[in-house]
């Protein structure tokens, strides 16, 4: 993961029940030090460009994500699973800040 402007990034995951691991790759567009961080979605032509803004608020981080699809049907598509996946994307983040000391009174949510 290239995280800078015009850097790159390629996350492949494997899961026991998928013959094939899921791929995501793409592009930083913005990339703001504890602020921001804007990449594109290139693993299909339905790919989205994702934002994540980081804000401090009551001492507490918060994380606000979105996404702009190129169309209705491809955000139709993508919402297809998103009530499972996102939950347990949420969760991992918590584990890994609890596991770097932080705990889950700064984590996002």
């Amino acid at each position: 993961m290239g995280v800078r402007v015009g850097g790159s990034y390629r996350l492949e995951f494997a899961h026991p029940k998928a013959a094939t691991p899921m791929v995501f790759f793409g592009k930083y567009l913005e990339v703001v030090p504890h602020g921001r961080l804007v990449w594109t979605n290139e693993e299909s032509d339905d790919g989205a460009i994702t934002t994540v803004t980081f804000e401090e608020k009551d001492g507490k981080t918060l994380l606000v994500m979105s996404e702009l699809y190129p169309s209705k049907q491809a955000l139709d598509r993508a919402i297809e699973g998103m009530d499972e996946a996102m939950p347990e994307t949420f969760r991992q983040l918590d584990e890994l800040l609890a596991a770097r000391g932080v705990g889950a009174e700064h984590a996002s949510r």
